[in-house]
């Protein structure tokens, strides 16, 4: 097995490794204890994280000396929310957490996005290392320092910008994942290369379907989104202009996690990778790039096994007005203008706020 690839986010004074490799969480106590003041630790994890990871991490954690207590939330996207937010601080407050400790987030994107947030808002600010266990925290959310929670408004509209200490991707760990949330993270791996690498699409083309089986391929695949993602948020770290390119389907992604509950009908990478799929055809719908784009992100996304079309997803969809309007608390809504990341081709994109509103609602209305 090759060893552990380490990706740095060059921040200035709020720099920080990301290490992907196999083993992380066993060797975790070693790859922590040079960021902590004292040998203790706090950390907040799921209940269907827990039982899988939490045993080795503390064994990890013990073996180099290091206590640690830990706070199982519930599992699943409605734990992003005020209540649970509240729970995780007041519990890290009873846990005497002070400046100088260290919060562990051990999860998926939920718990990544939740305890970073608890983590800038308690004592103003404490160190947190994220030890993402999903494809897609960590492709994606693990990495950048976005945190925050959701509100029944929209997604993510309540947060701040928080950098990890450290960031510790195991990808051994993303062989618990079932074969759905597996493919649900593959839908953020994707983005990067429609975005912003054609070559990269390539050889995803040709290597994606084995991600699952090669941990060489899948240590791969995760390096590259995350020097991809670490490079734009060197350049643009509070989302000012080019970081916006990475929500590349998320404008279409989160009106729908909002119009389904923020439930397990649709989960967040599903969100992704149909959005991407609606941003494309509207791109050559726009007449910004060709019919061939938007047919061959559908059919790599189709030999996935991979969500398209709002058709696919279980249950009644609110109209495309309704939808519009969900898409309309947005945060890179600017003015009262909707602004899209649509593209010129496959790894060419650029944001947009000049998109007709009836060949929008045209473009939901025909995913149906």
């Amino acid at each position: 097995m090759t060893d552990p690839v380490t990706v740095h986010v060059p921040l200035g004074a709020r720099a920080y490794d990301v290490r992907i490799g196999v083993g992380l969480i066993d060797r975790a106590g070693a790859e922590i204890a040079p960021l902590l003041a004292r040998p203790r630790v706090a950390i907040v994890t799921d209940s269907r994280v827990a039982p899988l990871h939490l045993p080795p991490l503390r064994a990890a954690l013990a073996r180099a000396g290091i206590e640690a207590e830990a706070l199982v939330l519930p599992a699943g996207e409605a734990t992003k929310g005020w209540a649970h937010l509240t729970e995780c601080v007041e519990w890290l407050l009873a846990q005497r957490i002070e400046r100088r400790d260290v919060v562990l987030a051990l999860g998926g994107g939920v718990i990544g996005d939740l305890v970073g947030f608890a983590a800038a808002i308690l004592r103003r600010g404490v160190r947190f290392v994220q030890v993402p266990t999903t494809l897609l925290a960590q492709v994606d959310s693990s990495v950048g320092g976005k945190t925050g929670i959701n509100s029944p408004h929209g997604k993510n509209l309540i947060g701040a910008f928080h950098q990890p200490a450290l960031v510790l991707a195991d990808i051994a760990a993303l062989e618990t994942l079932a074969p759905r949330d597996f493919l649900a993270g593959y839908g953020e791996v994707a983005k990067y290369g429609l975005l912003g690498d054609a070559g990269f699409f390539d050889w995803l083309e040709e290597n994606a379907p084995r991600l699952r089986d090669d941990p060489a391929l899948r240590q791969q695949a995760v390096a590259h989104s995350v020097a991809m993602k670490a490079a734009i948020v060197v350049r643009d770290e509070t989302e000012q202009g080019e970081r916006a390119l990475l929500n590349l389907g998320h404008t279409f992604g989160h009106a729908l996690e909002a119009a389904t509950g923020y439930s397990d009908r649709l989960l967040h990478g599903e969100g992704v990778a149909i959005g991407c799929a609606l941003a494309f055809d509207l791109s050559a719908r726009m007449g910004l790039c060709s019919q061939e784009a938007p047919s061959r992100v559908l059919a790599h996304l189709r030999r996935m096994g991979m969500p398209a079309r709002l058709s696919e997803i279980a249950g009644d969809l609110p109209d495309e007005a309704a939808l519009i309007a969900l898409m309309g608390q947005d945060k890179k809504v600017q003015d009262g203008r909707l602004r899209f990341v649509l593209a010129r081709g496959i790894g060419a994109a650029e944001i947009r706020d000049d998109v007709p509103a009836g060949l929008l609602a045209e473009v939901l209305r025909d995913a149906r």
